[in-house]
């Protein structure tokens, strides 16, 4: 079975609500206050197969053992740290075998890191062509305005005006 498709199961048997707190669950809005991920997220990432799905009282409402509100503790700093759903589950299932080389995280790290420097250097391209258009635009009653006319001529729109 697929590390999504376990994520999928139900993972135990129902119980009264009361006891689930008497256990140390948590419903999912303490989860969601524990953690930092609101409840929606909670709800889509168990949808997505992120995270397992999880435990249900007799009343059917979700409950959330330590070890899950670990889970998305990770979940939530892999998001802070701009990896995607997609690398957060190789993350976590590299996570989840003791025996996987430290070297496939590094890897799928610095891939990240060059995903980010790619990113920061568009970004930091985008910043100069705007600080450079906006240095030439007069900014006062004139109608032109050099980057109205950079938007308007972007490639694939030669049009002045419509």
């Amino acid at each position: 079975m697929s590390a999504a498709a376990t994520r999928h199961r139900h993972r135990g048997p129902r119980i009264e609500a009361s006891e689930a707190r008497q256990s140390g669950y948590f419903n999912i809005g303490d989860a969601a206050q524990a953690t930092g991920v609101s409840a929606k997220m909670i709800r889509h990432y168990e949808s997505i197969g992120l995270i397992q799905a999880a435990d249900r009282t007799f009343a059917n409402y979700r409950i959330y053992s330590e070890n899950d509100l670990h889970t998305l503790r990770f979940v939530k700093r892999g998001r802070s740290l701009g990896f995607s759903i997609k690398q957060i589950e190789a993350l976590l299932e590299l996570w989840s075998k003791r025996g996987r080389s430290s070297a496939q995280v590094k890897k799928l790290a610095l891939q990240h890191v060059d995903d980010l420097n790619a990113r920061i250097a568009e970004m930091q391209a985008m910043r100069d062509t705007l600080q450079d258009l906006a240095n030439r635009c007069h900014g006062d009653e004139r109608p032109d305005c050099p980057i109205l006319e950079d938007l308007a001529c972007a490639k694939g729109h030669d049009q002045k005006h419509p």
